[in-house]
């Protein structure tokens, strides 16, 4: 009966911006063995375009700004790939 309450207010302090954020550092850590630079670059702009259509309701601005890079530096590794 207390486990909901324990684990009501551990996520309430966390919002879209977390697990997006979350979702990115384990996609890249998940395409890593693959050494592929072009997977890498693909993911990255991928989730900043994610970051960059969220609803600005769902997270702080901060994280909607973040998008703006990732899609830069994904462009940038996908035309310095082989």
């Amino acid at each position: 009966m207390l486990l909901p309450l324990v684990i009501d207010t551990f996520l309430l302090d966390y919002h879209l911006g977390h697990v997006l954020l979350l979702g990115l550092i384990v996609s890249v850590l998940g395409a890593a063995p693959l050494k592929s630079q072009k997977m890498i670059a693909s993911i990255l702009a991928v989730f900043g375009v994610i970051f960059l259509v969220a609803p600005n309701t769902t997270m702080p601005p901060t994280f909607i700004l973040l998008g703006v890079p990732l899609v830069l530096i994904g462009a940038l590794l996908w035309t310095m790939s082989d």
